[in-house]
């Protein structure tokens, strides 16, 4: 058995045994596969040496050679295919170059929304206001640009069972992130 996956049992056998039925109780009012995916996030989390935030999302490098104009309409071009709205933008490189007076590497967040689809699950769970828009956002690191977005499936997968109509139309947006992911990443719109 693979060393992390010992250490999530141990850990999440550990919070059962400490917080009692409650822990199981709450596992039986989640979506189906909430335990395993509560395992795949902690082993993510055990992986990135407790960075919470490399546990919580989603990242593709960017294939050599794709520019972030190409990025750019990737984002908008796949976005406006499934009806999602980019609702924003926060230029925080040239923010900083300008507070600076010297270049910054590329830091960009994009915002996107499906309104309808936010005001329901908003409504579902008012929590979840605190996660929206949806962002994505392009790094520049020493070894290239990356992209990041929140990794849709802890609260999809982790949460409580949503009505159908809703868990599709979550689903959907969560299906044209990662596309928006993928294909920004290899430079295709």
């Amino acid at each position: 058995m693979h060393p992390s996956i010992r250490h999530i049992i141990v850990v999440m056998s550990l919070a059962a045994a400490i917080t009692g039925c409650n822990t199981l109780g709450v596992l039986a009012r989640t979506e189906p596969g909430a335990g395993r995916e509560a395992a795949t996030v902690f082993g993510k989390w055990v992986d990135a040496g407790g960075d919470a935030a490399a546990a919580a999302t989603w990242s593709r490098k960017v294939a050599p050679g794709v520019s972030i104009q190409e990025i750019e309409e990737a984002f908008i071009s796949f976005a406006a295919e499934d009806n999602l709205r980019p609702v924003g933008e926060l230029f925080l490189s040239n923010e900083l170059a300008l507070r600076t007076g010297q270049a910054q590497k590329f830091l960009k967040v994009y915002s996107y929304c499906d309104p309808d689809t936010a005001r329901s699950i908003v409504d579902f769970s008012p929590a979840m206001a605190a996660f929206l828009p949806c962002r994505i956002a392009v790094v520049e690191q020493q070894d290239g640009l990356w992209i990041y977005a929140m990794d849709m499936d802890i609260l999809i997968k982790l949460g409580r069972p949503m009505p159908p109509e809703l868990y599709a139309r979550v689903t959907r947006v969560r299906a044209t992130m990662l596309k928006m992911l993928d294909r920004a990443a290899n430079g295709e719109f």
